[in-house]
């Protein structure tokens, strides 16, 4: 029987395979907001229209030899895209190395993704749009049989997670006369629960509340912002995810030890 092949090799062919991946992903980023199909056209220079070759798309290494710059026209690229494909590469290496082959790692791998992705879409545009939720949701509730934690678990997180969401709008809405949050964040949160199950969507919404209520009470006072100042929930939620998917289990451990007599 020949050897394994090298786990190192493994390792850095999933992490290669993260930035190829991170490339599309700065596609959806761009494109989704806008409506755009992020397969076609191919990709081109958003100031001059320069069609993009393949050898101008290598993730990072392109930036780095274009020196951030259009080989048509000489404009800036945004710092983002290399930024997008390093964070992505990352994720997948870590995910990599903390489930190691198994369905539960394609199913954190896609859900990273989209998390990634719906981070900075919301940053950018405060909109999280339906074309990657929607379909999350019933991709969540399909791999949760074969990769955890099951349809029921599944089900409940989606339902639950939607549904605390949507009742706080409500209640925002009646009380204030003004939206509080959006569809979008309900729909979010939904799609994490059916990815995640409904423990680790509780954790999520409570790193979520956490650090959005931080970062918020920064804004108020550096900036003096009215407190009508709309922060992107979607962002926290998706940071929030990252955290619950990669340590909640752990976080939840630890915060019942607390209280064990």
């Amino acid at each position: 029987m020949s050897p394994a092949p090298y786990p190192a090799l493994e390792a850095t062919l999933v992490g290669l395979l993260g930035l190829m991946i991170g490339s599309f992903m700065n596609v959806c980023i761009y494109r989704l907001p806008r409506r755009l199909s992020p397969v076609r056209p191919r990709s081109s220079c958003t100031t001059c229209g320069h069609t993009i070759a393949w050898y101008e798309n290598i993730p990072i290494v392109s930036y780095v030899f274009l020196r951030g710059r259009c080989r048509g026209c000489g404009s800036r690229i945004s710092v983002m895209y290399p930024i997008i494909e390093a964070i992505t590469g990352a994720m997948f290496l870590g995910a990599y190395l903390l489930y190691g082959p198994s369905p539960l790692l394609l199913a954190r791998l896609l859900f990273g993704c989209l998390m990634i992705v719906l981070f900075v879409i919301d940053l950018q545009h405060r909109i999280l749009p339906n074309a990657i939720t929607l379909p999350g949701i019933v991709a969540g509730v399909l791999l949760s049989e074969v990769a955890g934690p099951g349809w029921r678990s599944s089900l409940i997180g989606l339902l639950a997670g939607g549904g605390i969401l949507w009742a706080i709008a409500e209640i925002y809405y009646r009380m204030r006369g003004e939206e509080g949050l959006g569809m979008g964040d309900v729909k979010m949160l939904s799609m994490i629960g059916a990815f995640l199950g409904w423990k680790l969507m509780l954790v999520t919404l409570v790193l979520a509340s956490f650090s959005g209520s931080i970062v918020g009470a920064v804004v108020l006072v550096a900036r003096k912002e009215s407190l009508k100042y709309a922060l992107p929930f979607g962002t926290f939620l998706a940071l929030g995810a990252i955290t619950s998917a990669a340590a909640g289990d752990g976080l939840v451990a630890w915060y019942f030890g607390l209280y064990t007599p």
